[in-house]
């Protein structure tokens, strides 16, 4: 012991100078080197242009994907100051980009509202680039610095042209570093495209423009909404029928900006999506509950006043207000404070009451002015309250003092002998055939399963007090034994692996599907917490001599087929799997249940908005859309995946 303690002395702590910290430890600044991270190195140039958007001195961004994946990222802002920073004594655009925390955005008056909070954005993507190149637009001069290998400045800023002085903006154009990001460098158009798109509607009138120069026909996209968030609702609600026109309003107080928009619709999902200085907040926040504390007040006092509510009728839950609401809620605050567990969640006080007051004065005036599209408003509310009603009573038929051997006495579930929710998981697979097999071929210790019979019901055209009496979603609440919809508690999760098996056909695919639907719709905090997955059984077993492939798709199946030797090129060595029901127990244990060979996909949800508007496009009643999908990504077919 007394080795190992002398062992550690002073030559161990090592001090990290300049930008070696980020480059040595790159997922403390973007998070994750993986391709999101890639990206996170736009969104912190980006955000720069944005800001100078916010402080009212920028029009027009033009993001560019270069041949080679290079970024570019030009603005007509103010252009960075070209001045000597007087504590660092370098130019204020070396200061800019190669020092940790050096920028406008902490109280100096640069910006009275910032996306980019830290100050760390420039540097840190200049320090996982192999180079990165700025130019300034100012005062009638252009200025230039190149930095290489991890944020090395070449040279000092140097004017390198002129040009009018009516001229201003920044150009930032960077190649992100393979020894940082190993696992891509290539950047992805749609999910450029989404972020960007987001932008211009949280930031009306500022035009973004994507283009992409890696193919020989050059992709240009633009963004520009003078509605703001209000076109963004009527994105969000395209394959919806909204119920009235999209109520908007703004308004100010201690240079704190409130940004409202919503309408109803007649579906029952709620989508609730808020900013603050265009970050996506999550987990909510005060600006959030400002607005839904507000919605339910002034709706109830304005039902009550008009006596669609009579006295003796009770109020209008929270709940009942937010069925079918498709509602963003921006703020603009010089000095926001995050919170939560991906400090993702608005933390200031004052922000709620400010929020609340801006709605209920202009959405009390909204219903006053318009008596037609109140009463739709007030009778979709009251719809769902007696729905609301209607789902407790049901609910209540699944709650059982003795709720598993209320299943097991049905026969449907085969329950795994561990009580340990860690090492649990619970296969629900298509029809008593495949069941019967994954009950032979599981581990008993740590698998369950639960056969379904049939297509579950499709929940996202149902309330919830529908789904509540379908038996098979009923099994599947007992079995995972949190509750459902704002009922549950996660933390009385029986399995912490929810694994969706079903066959790898279209059919297989449309259950998982409604399956899916049901998780993501009802039970999400499940699908949040990274529980749920799905099985990936094989299509195809491929043998030869001593050697047996299980293969996944059509395309891994072509592949193999050319690798295999000519000896073996004219005999059957292609089986194909019917599906899971045919199966026997080994097979399916070895091939899809065996934790040592199977392939699972964890489901996660990376945007929200996203998948909402996918579980729309595919599951709602309107077909127009859902054709429209099927056919432009009919190519597609043979590789479907999750």
């Amino acid at each position: 012991m007394k080795n190992e303690i002398d062992a550690y002395d002073d030559s161990e702590i090592q001090v990290l100078e300049g930008l070696e910290a980020v480059r040595k430890r790159p997922g403390m600044y973007i998070g994750t080197t993986s391709e999101r991270g890639l990206h996170h190195l736009v969104w912190e140039i980006v955000d720069n242009s944005v800001d100078e958007a916010l402080a009212g001195f920028c029009k027009n961004i033009q993001v560019t994907i270069e041949d080679g994946n290079i970024i570019s990222v030009q603005d007509d802002g103010r252009g960075m100051p070209t001045g000597i920073n007087s504590k660092t004594g370098l130019s204020t655009i070396e200061t800019i980009f190669t020092i940790l925390h050096a920028g406008g955005k902490f109280g100096g008056g640069g910006y009275k509202v910032s996306g980019g909070l830290h100050g760390v954005g420039a540097s840190v993507v200049n320090a996982l680039s192999t180079w990165l190149e700025v130019k300034v637009y100012r005062d009638g001069h252009v200025y230039f610095q190149r930095f290489e290998k991890g944020g090395h400045a070449v040279g000092a800023l140097t004017i390198i042209d002129s040009c009018d002085e009516n001229v201003h903006g920044t150009q930032v154009r960077f190649k992100a570093d393979p020894e940082i990001f190993k696992e891509t460098t290539v950047y992805n158009f749609d999910t450029l495209q989404q972020r960007l798109r987001e932008l211009a509607f949280l930031n009306k009138g500022l035009r973004i423009t994507l283009v992409d120069e890696r193919e020989e026909k050059v992709r240009r996209e633009a963004y520009n909404y003078e509605g703001g968030i209000s076109e963004y609702i009527q994105l969000l609600n395209k394959n919806k029928t909204g119920l009235h026109d999209i109520v908007y309003f703004e308004g100010k107080e201690d240079d704190i900006i409130i940004e409202v928009a919503f309408q109803y619709n007649d579906g029952y999902n709620t989508n609730i999506y808020s900013f603050t200085n265009n970050i996506h907040t999550i987990e909510g926040g005060t600006h959030e509950d400002g607005a839904k504390f507000a919605l339910a007040k002034v709706i109830n006092n304005y039902a009550k006043s008009k006596n669609y509510l009579k006295d003796k009728d009770e109020s209008l839950k929270q709940d009942d207000v937010l069925e079918g609401l498709t509602m963003i809620v921006s703020c603009k605050h010089p000095d926001p404070q995050f919170e939560g567990q991906t400090k993702t969640k608005l933390g200031n006080s004052e922000v709620r009451k400010i929020t609340s007051d801006v709605f209920t004065s202009e959405f009390e005036r909204f219903l006053m002015e318009n008596p037609t599209q109140a009463k739709i408003i007030i009778d979709k509310c009251i719809l769902a309250s007696q729905a609301r009603i209607a789902a407790k009573k049901a609910r209540e038929t699944t709650r059982r003092k003795t709720g598993l051997d209320n299943i097991n006495f049905m026969g449907k579930l085969t329950d795994c002998k561990s009580k340990d929710p860690s090492e649990c998981e619970i296969f629900i697979v298509e029809g008593d055939s495949a069941g019967g097999s994954a009950k032979m071929g599981r581990d008993y210790m740590t698998q369950a399963v639960l056969p379904l019979r049939g297509k579950i019901l499709n929940v996202e055209k149902a309330r919830l007090d529908r789904a509540l009496n379908n038996e098979e979603i009923k099994s599947m609440i007992t079995a995972f034994g949190t509750g459902i919809g704002n009922d549950i508690d996660i933390s009385k999760l029986r399995y912490h692996k929810i694994i969706i098996m079903t066959d790898a056909d279209v059919d297989g695919a449309h259950i998982r599907t409604l399956l899916l639907t049901l998780f993501y719709r009802f039970f999400k905090p499940v699908v949040d917490g990274g529980f749920v997955y799905a099985a990936q059984p094989p299509l195809y077993k491929v043998t030869y001599g001593k050697t047996t492939k299980l293969v996944q798709t059509d395309d891994e199946l072509a592949k193999i087929l050319k690798e295999i030797p000519e000896k073996y090129q004219n005999s059957k060595i292609v089986n194909r799997f019917k599906g899971l029901g045919e199966m026997d127990p080994i097979e399916l244990r070895d091939t899809t249940m065996s934790k040592n060979h199977r392939v699972l996909k964890q489901i996660t949800v990376d945007d929200a908005m996203a998948a909402d508007a996918a579980f729309n496009l595919l599951m709602s009643d309107d077909v127009d859309p859902r054709k429209e999908f099927i056919v432009s990504n009919a190519g597609y077919v043979n590789n479907l995946d999750i």
